[in-house]
């Protein structure tokens, strides 16, 4: 499952109308995003909120939030009340998790919304469990 389809249902979850605005441009090979932003644009009709969300993998958040910030468009999506959001996905144990980070409108700085769950520290005996099973209880004598 790509980032974007992960989002798309995400949003839809949460009662978003939701589409995906980047286009294909064939002659050039290449994805362009919405104002050079974002990937997905989401509605909310009881709330009234209008979301733009850049999908990537959950490694890639930092550079996508740098290329965010840079954008001269920023500033005026913000003011207009579209709120802008990162949402990095990541594979774990077999689920998928989501980090959400948005940008403030007073200065551009990123806000974490949501992080991924941290992954537990194996305990001692659970870590130590496997070590000795290969080991012959009683191993042959050393011949002389």
């Amino acid at each position: 499952m790509t980032p974007t389809a992960c989002t798309l249902a995400r949003l839809r979850r949460l009662g978003f109308t939701a589409a995906v605005v980047e286009r294909w441009v064939p002659h050039r090979a290449i994805r362009v995003d919405l104002f050079g932003i974002g990937d997905v644009l989401a509605v909310h009709p009881r709330d009234r909120a209008v979301l733009l969300v850049q999908c990537t993998s959950d490694a890639h958040v930092s550079d996508r939030l740098k290329r965010v910030q840079g954008r001269p468009e920023l500033p005026a999506l913000l003011s207009a009340g579209v709120a802008v959001e990162v949402w990095g996905w990541s594979l774990r144990a077999g689920r998928w998790c989501l980090r959400r980070v948005a940008l403030r409108v007073e200065d551009l700085q990123p806000v974490v919304l949501q992080a991924p769950p941290r992954r537990r520290r194996l305990r001692k005996g659970e870590r130590q469990r496997g070590l000795l099973d290969a080991v012959e209880p009683n191993p042959p004598a050393c011949q002389p």
